[in-house]
């Protein structure tokens, strides 16, 4: 059998060889899809919904902290279910103003090493857990009218660069990007405006993106107004 794999993909001259290949690779699609169709079928049923993302490190009591609770509080007032990470930090915060709001309270959890662990405020049917990153991303983009990036780090920023250019490529409809925390988003909308535009590497519509404020009322505003002439309807036609 080897000989005829060998056969059928013949390695290029010089090409380095792996040293080790896991056995489960080719199966490992099988475990994506039933997280796919785990999340769908759950995710259907909630209705048009906020995605709130940001620091997993952001500690109960501090401002960004109390400012993500009243922000998902305020979503769920305005007809909104929240759509968090599903672990400690921020993503706490947006599902505690959900579940207190008596929202829908939704946690996409990630298995990793460190720092992750679901939080108590997810409503516990509403609790998916991944395995894979991507199938996370989706999750939350697919169901979400808009998203709102507190203060975070990678992740945070990983999360939004992917929203950003999902839209700019239109692989996904245009919604809501609400950068909140005008002195922690300040000093990259500069950067992006005064370099990245500057360069030439985005166009200037692509600034329209990327509004910063300080105010909830803002950000139910931006929202609102966006879907006046606007159907909920969820993203990536899968």
């Amino acid at each position: 059998m080897e000989n005829k794999e060998n056969e059928k993909f013949p390695l290029k001259k010089g090409m380095k060889q792996w040293t080790k290949l896991k056995g489960e690779n080719a199966w490992t699609m099988f475990k994506v899809i039933s997280e796919f169709v785990e999340g769908f079928e759950t995710m259907n049923h909630i209705g048009p919904s906020v995605s709130i993302f940001g620091s997993a490190r952001t500690k109960p009591g501090t401002p960004y902290y109390e400012m993500t609770v009243d922000l998902a509080k305020r979503m769920v007032g305005e007809g909104y279910g929240v759509i968090t990470g599903g672990g400690p930090g921020v993503m706490e915060a947006g599902n505690k103003g959900a579940h207190e709001a008596g929202g829908a309270s939704i946690g996409l959890n990630i298995d990793l090493p460190f720092e992750q662990s679901h939080n108590p405020w997810i409503d516990p049917e509403l609790n998916l857990n991944y395995r894979y990153f991507f199938v996370r991303k989706v999750m939350f983009v697919k169901y979400a009218q808009a998203f709102i990036a507190m203060p975070g780090g990678f992740g945070t920023m990983d999360e939004l660069f992917e929203v950003l250019t999902l839209m700019q490529t239109k692989k996904i409809t245009r919604v809501p990007v609400i950068l909140y925390g005008s002195e922690f988003w300040g000093g990259l909308v500069d950067w992006i405006k005064n370099t990245m535009l500057g360069f030439g590497n985005i166009s200037p519509d692509d600034m329209d993106y990327l509004p910063v404020t300080d105010d909830p009322d803002e950000v139910a505003r931006i929202i609102n107004d966006f879907y006046k002439n606007e159907d909920y309807t969820t993203n990536y036609e899968l």
